[in-house]
């Protein structure tokens, strides 16, 4: 870090002045260039590439000398208004004089004209020549009209914070500095509530933040799971992109990761949230490092990719669904599927992982008039058997599946406009008392999930509402008119209380409290 600071500081010295004035060695002759370095070569090295001739007779009078005040002023390259500050504002002028004197005395060589760069210079001199220049900077008062010094390092990193509000995404993609800080800030708005006990969760009424970048439909949003991480927002489109916001305080997007060629229609969080999962319709699943954008692991699924799942408890193993016949587990260690479940069906629209890990159950576009054998499965992890295909026996397909995150059931979203809840044991029977009604799906890919201390179910509506449901009593408790198009996800904040974000089919977030 200490040699790049000092390649700042000499970069700087050795620019050109306002004035336009260049760093190199100026002679009225060839011959008295030759005949002044072996005078003084002890003194002072010239460089061979930077004599120029002058004639400015005028400027040198009859005597060919050179003052002490001007030559002066050819050394140091700047503006005499620059040294009345530096007198005005440095104590110690004396011994910056006394080098000016000395550098004159030996330059003032046969009426020859010298002009020096401080670079080629004694390395004393070079020293007390630095210091002067950059005590000076630090001095220059803001309504002089002289530039205060700032380090290349400074300059380059406040041309990259500039953003733009009307295309926040495009400029803070390149952002280096940005993405090491992504998982090192704290948001002020989330640091009150890290060291609190979780408390009853609210209804968020109110717009807090509209983020607007994202050009085609927003499939999913889902807050980052670490909690002094949980102002993180994480959004997947059909624009090809998946992106990370700060949906807590500035709705800044922090990064865009563009590692799909086909349109995102899941992702998802790691449990460390260093990385994220994500399915898209270019066949692949994808782990991507949340920092550096760096593409850990890229799986070739040989289908259009609907859902991609942790397994709650193996970290590097994951599931995959969407346009095939079978689900597919992965070991993104190696690389390779460790386990295959054939459901014999076309389209796996998700995948819900029970508690522990041993099972889960997928959700298929399968329907038929006498049996329903096939739209919501029970798998044995291990085994890859089905444990249970006789769980919904309604004719309608379920776009989304929720686990509960206390009790024992699991609520599936059914395009018949309302929600089961499931019993997430054996035999995993369906509540018929209690459905979620108030809400339309009509097709889309609607989701619904439960705040942190499941009292609360959200859902999207085609309408583009969000609607808010009493788990226990299935009453609705509140309709926030969000969207003008159809909203997809609602996806309430793990810590901070009433806050929650949605998301639409016209590709716009937006964070309610």
């Amino acid at each position: 870090m200490s040699s790049l600071v000092a390649y700042e500081d000499s970069e700087s010295e050795g620019e050109q002045t306002e004035e336009g004035t260049s760093t190199c060695v100026q002679t009225e002759s060839g011959e008295r260039n030759q005949e002044v370095g072996r005078r003084d070569s002890s003194e002072i090295s010239l460089s061979h590439q930077s004599f120029t001739h002058e004639h400015d007779r005028s400027a040198l009078g009859h005597h060919g000398g050179v003052s002490g005040r001007n030559s002066s002023l050819l050394l140091h390259s700047q503006p005499q208004s620059f040294f009345d500050m530096e007198r005005k504002y440095c104590g110690d002028r004396m011994a910056r004089e006394k080098h000016c004197e000395e550098t004159t005395a030996r330059l003032s060589l046969g009426g020859t004209r010298v002009k020096i760069s401080p670079l080629q210079m004694p390395l004393h001199m070079q020293q007390s020549f630095s210091d002067d220049f950059k005590a000076a900077k630090r001095h220059v008062p803001p309504s002089s009209g002289v530039r205060p010094y700032i380090p290349k390092r400074h300059r380059q990193a406040t041309s990259l914070e500039t953003v733009d509000p009307h295309f926040p995404t495009e400029q803070v993609t390149g952002n280096r500095s940005r993405e090491s800080q992504i998982l090192t800030e704290v948001s002020e708005r989330v640091k009150p509530h890290l060291a609190l006990k979780p408390g009853t969760a609210g209804i968020p009424k109110r717009l807090l933040i509209s983020l607007g970048g994202h050009q085609g439909p927003v499939n999913a949003v889902q807050w980052c799971p670490v909690p002094h991480l949980s102002h993180l927002l994480l959004s997947a489109s059909m624009d090809k992109t998946v992106k990370v916001w700060d949906g807590a305080e500035t709705g800044r997007c922090l990064r865009v990761y563009t590692c799909h060629s086909g349109a995102v229609r899941d992702a998802c969080w790691t449990r460390c949230g260093r990385q994220l999962l994500t399915g898209s319709f270019d066949n692949f699943a994808v782990i991507t490092d949340v920092e550096t954008g760096q593409q850990v692991v890229r799986l070739d699924n040989q289908f259009k990719v609907m859902c991609a799942v942790l397994h709650p408890s193996s970290p590097n193993v994951f599931l995959c669904g969407g346009y095939g016949p079978v689900v597919k587990a992965w070991d993104s260690r190696s690389c390779k599927v460790v386990k295959v479940y054939k459901a014999g069906i076309q389209q796996t629209l998700d995948i819900l992982f029970l508690r522990g890990g041993e099972e889960f159950i997928s959700s298929s576009d399968c329907v038929s008039r006498d049996s329903a054998d096939r739209t919501l499965i029970a798998w044995d992890f291990q085994t890859t058997a089905k444990v249970s295909n006789q769980i919904y026996h309604e004719r309608y397909t379920c776009p989304s599946l929720t686990l509960h995150p206390t009790e024992e059931s699991f609520v599936a979203q059914t395009n018949g406009d309302y929600m089961a809840v499931f019993s997430s044991q054996r035999p995993y029977r369906m509540n018929k008392t209690r459905q979620y009604k108030g809400h339309k799906v009509e097709g889309y890919a609607v989701q619904c999930g439960f705040s942190l201390d499941g009292t609360i179910l959200a859902s999207g509506s085609s309408t583009g509402s969000a609607h808010f449901y009493d788990y226990h009593n299935a009453r609705l408790l509140h309709t926030l008119r969000a969207h003008s198009q159809p909203c997809l996800c609602v996806s309430q904040h793990p810590i901070l209380p009433a806050t929650a974000a949605t998301c639409d089919w016209s590709g716009e977030i937006k964070v309610w409290h």
